[in-house]
């Protein structure tokens, strides 16, 4: 199939959306077809973008195409991007949208519609109560006023779990809905790094057990429940120690406050965002991981931790209950005392770690690898494309 996937961001410090689009085209392209994407240039951000492209098994069977950002007129309004986007998307037989309140990915839907090519829409998240309650206004007018009808007119709608199916049925959106979760490549993080590798690095960590939080420092994150819960923790545990590892998305500083207004901050390391052979030894060496999360899609740190034996303590919020069903880990309500409790009874055990390890590493293998999602995508594509025929014959 002739593929094309738009985000108008591949930067990684934008979360996980960019690193699901490289993946997904990825495994894609390796089993053999004609996979793009199409991306906004960010000159600032390439470094970071091409360090990260460079490890990506598969990525060199993908096309990627820069497009040069144009001025307000054109990012807000899409005045002259159809003539940028027409060309790449004319001899596509399937688009893949990648976000929903984008001037790129509504003038996409546009050229797909005239070109009856059919087009699938992953909202990652952003349809989702939490994420809707942000900038509410704002959102209901540019929903009525044009993102509803791209909604509306696309084949279906890729989400990543069944609980983001009730938030989007209301807003009265009916469009056909098809759940393909995100994977990993086992490529990527086997054979598992040499345990030590991450402590070498980090003098201050000494033998003491952490708690790993990998992830944009957003709060939507959770951070503020993180430092609640780790000074609970703290209190009954004199050697667990805290890294917090990611780019500053807004709420660095909030967190380091409450950190020393605790007291803790020796306790806690700040370490930025880590990526590549470095995460994965920040997950070894890991304790637990710990992601209490007021919204997320489907995350990617959870799936690497999972992928690399660290059992996962989570927010209900992360939609990820196959963790506990396979007891990799525990899926909490955003509560400080029960994230907490979970934090204390992983690290009291070393037996039940040691089995969460092995449920976890099983759970991905199974079940969430970027192959078997690539393959569940195309499925779904061919019934697009399918279909698309039949309605263009009646």
């Amino acid at each position: 199939m002739r593929i094309t996937h738009l985000i108008t961001s591949l930067d990684p410090a934008a979360g996980g959306p960019p690193m699901v689009v490289l993946r997904l085209a990825a495994a894609q392209a390796n089993l053999g077809h004609d996979v793009s994407i199409i991306s906004y240039d960010s000159p600032a951000a390439r470094p970071s973008i091409d360090k990260t492209i460079a490890g990506l098994p598969y990525i060199e069977k993908v096309k990627i195409h820069w497009l040069a950002v144009g001025g307000r007129l054109e990012t807000a309004l899409g005045l002259g991007l159809a003539q940028k986007l027409a060309p790449l998307l004319a001899d596509r037989e399937i688009v893949q949208l990648h976000g929903v309140w984008e001037t790129m990915l509504r003038v996409a839907a546009t050229i797909a519609e005239k070109n009856k090519t059919p087009y699938v829409v992953m909202p990652h998240g952003m349809l989702d109560r939490w994420s809707m309650a942000q900038k509410k206004t704002k959102k209901r007018i540019a929903m009525a006023l044009a993102y509803k009808r791209m909604l509306d007119r696309a084949a279906y709608l890729h989400v990543l779990n069944e609980d983001e199916m009730p938030p989007i049925r209301e807003l009265g959106i009916a469009t056909p809905m098809k759940i393909v979760p995100n994977g990993v490549f086992l490529e990527e993080i086997e054979p598992l790094p040499t345990p030590g590798g991450f402590r070498a690095g980090r003098a201050e960590l000494g033998d003491d057990p952490y708690i790993l939080f990998l992830s944009r420092l957003h709060f939507k994150k959770g951070l503020d429940y993180l430092a609640g819960a780790f000074a609970k923790v703290a209190a009954e545990h004199d050697r667990v120690r805290l890294v917090v590892a990611g780019p500053d998305g807004g709420a660095l500083n909030d967190f380091e406050k409450q950190v020393n207004e605790a007291g803790l901050a020796g306790r806690v390391h700040v370490v930025g965002p880590i990526y590549g052979p470095l995460k994965y030894e920040a997950l070894v060496d890991a304790a637990c991981f710990c992601l209490p999360s007021r919204q997320e899609g489907f995350s990617i740190a959870i799936t690497e931790s999972l992928a690399c034996g660290t059992p996962v303590v989570i927010s209900t919020a992360c939609h990820f209950p196959e963790v506990a069903q396979a007891h990799a880990g525990h899926v909490v309500p955003l509560e400080i005392d029960r994230i907490a409790q979970s934090l204390l009874d992983l690290l009291g055990d070393e037996s039940k770690r040691q089995q969460m390890s092995e449920n976890a590493v099983e759970l991905i293998h199974q079940r969430y690898t970027w192959p078997k999602i690539a393959e569940q995508t195309l499925e779904a594509y061919q019934k697009a494309v399918g279909a698309g025929v039949d309605r263009a014959a009646g």
